[in-house]
C-alpha cells in the first residue's frame, strides 16, 4: 500500500471545545505535512450507529488515507483501541463497532492490531493520546505491525444488524383483497440527515417481494402516523410539500418531503421502525403522488 498523504477525521467532539484542534496538533506535529480532511465532528454524542454509517458512506469517496474515527463512550474502559489495514487505507479508532462498516467499504479488514495505551495517558482523551498518535505514525510511513499486538479481524466488535424483515398477513387476518398483495416490509431508520431525509437500512432489492417498487404509491407507517408517498427517482418526482420514497446517493431507500422534512412529517428518528407497503389497488407506474394522512 502506498503511504497515505491524508488523514480523515470523524468524531462526536463538536466544535465548541478544543478537542478537535488538539488532535489536529498531534497529527501535524508527528506527521509534518500530512493533510487532514475533517469528515464531521457533529456526530451526536456517543451515537455509534450514526458515526459508523457516516464513516462508511464517506471513506470510499476519499483519497487513500488513514481514517481516524473517535466516537468512544467506553473511553478508559477495557474496550480495545485499534488500528486496521484495508486494501484502500487504514482505520484507527475504538473497538466498539464504529470501524467495521467502513473497513468493508474499503475492501475488508486485512489485518488489525490493538494499540497500547500509555501508562501516563489520561483515561478520558484517547482521541488525542492514543488514536491520533497511531494515525500520525501510519501517515508518517510506520508499519501497522509495529503499532501493537495482532488482533483476529473476526473478533472485532460489530454493531447489531439493523432491522429488515418481510411481514406477511396471517391467514386469520388477511382479507380476500389483501391475501395476495398485503406483504409489508419493516425496516429500521438508519440515519436522519440535515434536511430531514429519512434513510432506511435497505437497498431497493429486498423490497421487491413486498411490491414496494419504483412507480408505485407506498403506504408508510411509523407508530400511529400514516402517510402515502410515490416511490420516485428524486425530490421533484412529487409536488412541493409531498412525501417521496427514492434511492439515495448511498444506494439506500430514503423517505423525503420535497422542500420539507420527512423526519418532522413522520415524527421519526434514527432507530425507529418504519413499515412500508404498496397502496392497495395501486398500479405500478400509475396514479398521482399521495398526500400524507393520519389516523
Amino acid at each position: 500500500m502506498i503511504r497515505p498523504a491524508y488523514v480523515s477525521f470523524l468524531s462526536d467532539y463538536g466544535l465548541v471545545d478544543g478537542f478537535v484542534a488538539a488532535c489536529h496538533g498531534v497529527l501535524l506535529c508527528r506527521a509534518p505535512g500530512v493533510r487532514i480532511i475533517d469528515i464531521t465532528h457533529l456526530i451526536p454524542v456517543g451515537d455509534l450507529r450514526r458515526g459508523s454509517v457516516v464513516l462508511a458512506q464517506t471513506v470510499g469517496h476519499l483519497p487513500c488515507a488513514v481514517h481516524l474515527a473517535v466516537v468512544d463512550p467506553g473511553v478508559g474502559t477495557s474496550r480495545r483501541a485499534l488500528a486496521v489495514s484495508t486494501p484502500r487505507g487504514f482505520l484507527v479508532g475504538p473497538d466498539n463497532g464504529l470501524l467495521p462498516p467502513a473497513a468493508e467499504a474499503l475492501g475488508g479488514v486485512g489485518s488489525a492490531v490493538a494499540l497500547a495505551v500509555p501508562a501516563e495517558a489520561p483515561a478520558t482523551f484517547h482521541g488525542r493520546d492514543v488514536f491520533a498518535p497511531a494515525a500520525a505514525a501510519l501517515a508518517a510511513g510506520h508499519s501497522l505491525a509495529g503499532l501493537g499486538a495482532p488482533v483476529d479481524p473476526a473478533g472485532l466488535v460489530r454493531l447489531p444488524p439493523p432491522v429488515l424483515r418481510l411481514v406477511r398477513p396471517s391467514a386469520a387476518t388477511a382479507s380476500a383483497a389483501t391475501a395476495s398483495a398485503a406483504t409489508e416490509v419493516e425496516v429500521e431508520v438508519l440515519t436522519v440527515d440535515t434536511f430531514g431525509n429519512v434513510q432506511l437500512a435497505t437497498a431497493a432489492g429486498p423490497l421487491v417481494p413486498a411490491g414496494v417498487v419504483p412507480g408505485r404509491n407506498i403506504e408508510i407507517t411509523v407508530g400511529q402516523t400514516v402517510a402515502t408517498a410515490l416511490f420516485g427517482a428524486t425530490f421533484a418526482s412529487v409536488q412541493p410539500g409531498d412525501p417521496v420514497v427514492y434511492v439515495d446517493s448511498a444506494g439506500l431507500v430514503t423517505i423525503a418531503v420535497n422542500r420539507g422534512s420527512a423526519a418532522a412529517r413522520l415524527a421519526v428518528t434514527a432507530g425507529d421502525i418504519v413499515r412500508l407497503a404498496p397502496l392497495h389497488g395501486d398500479v405500478p407506474g400509475g396514479g398521482s403522488p399521495g398526500l400524507p394522512a393520519a389516523r
